[in-house]
């Protein structure tokens, strides 16, 4: 499994407007790519500060992901959104929602 780590700074006051645009618009978005697994979004509370994980069955789904949707999306938080979105790729170890440990990783 992998992942991508969107690190957000967010414009003051639209957390709210922000999370229903994440529902409504992008998370059907990411639904209908190849490979996707799950979003996982924290907020930072006090702060503007976002962190979004998207979960992949592979790196490759990601890239795809990567170079076609995700320009889209970043597109449509524009307004939200202060300064550019700090993306991270990362092979996922272990997770105990998708039954994953590093064993299966390694065999992999």
């Amino acid at each position: 499994m992998f992942a991508r780590e969107i690190h957000i700074q967010l414009k003051p006051n639209v957390l709210n407007e922000f999370t229903t645009m994440l529902e409504k618009e992008v998370v059907p978005i990411l639904r209908k790519q190849a490979g996707f697994r799950d979003e996982i979004v924290f907020s930072l509370d006090g702060t503007n500060t976002v962190n979004a994980i998207s979960l992949w069955d592979t790196k490759e789904h990601a890239e795809a992901y990567a170079n076609s949707a995700y320009a889209g999306i970043v597109k449509t938080f524009e307004k939200f959104v202060d300064g550019t979105p700090k993306v991270r790729a990362l092979t996922v170890i272990n997770s105990t929602a998708h039954k994953l440990t590093m064993a299966s990783v390694i065999a992999a």
